[in-house]
């Protein structure tokens, strides 16, 4: 069996960062956060917002981030990747269902994620 490249995402309450590994290293072939620039005026915005938000990321910024890290991706070759499944599922489903986007977004620029078809299956958006 031919090992696959693997996506990290590490999540705070004001950062989406999603990394795309080697198989067999922890190297970085490929990365997209939250924290680009593209991101920056509304993060700002956030920031300046009465009563302050607890939570600087949204469905659509992650989508946005997959977007990003498909495109990444395929400029390198890869088009397939895999997630461990047992720790999305660990991730309180607020949170789950906030990165489902992100995993809908690399589909849709042609990167096929293996695990990712079980989180779906837990409940609804």
């Amino acid at each position: 069996m031919q090992r696959q490249h693997v996506l990290r995402l590490v999540l705070s309450c004001r950062n989406i960062t999603a990394q795309v590994t080697q198989p067999g290293t922890s190297h970085i072939v490929a990365m997209a956060s939250s924290t680009e620039q593209e991101f920056l005026i509304q993060y700002r915005s956030k920031l300046d917002q009465f009563p302050r938000s607890r939570s600087f990321w949204d469905a659509k910024v992650a989508s946005r981030v997959g977007e990003k890290l498909g495109f990444r991706l395929k400029e390198i070759g890869v088009s397939n990747i895999a997630i461990d499944v047992h720790e999305e599922i660990s991730r309180p489903f607020h949170r789950r269902r906030l990165v489902l986007p992100l995993f809908d977004s690399l589909r849709r620029v042609g990167v096929e994620i293996d695990g990712a078809e079980s989180l779906t299956e837990i409940g609804p958006r």
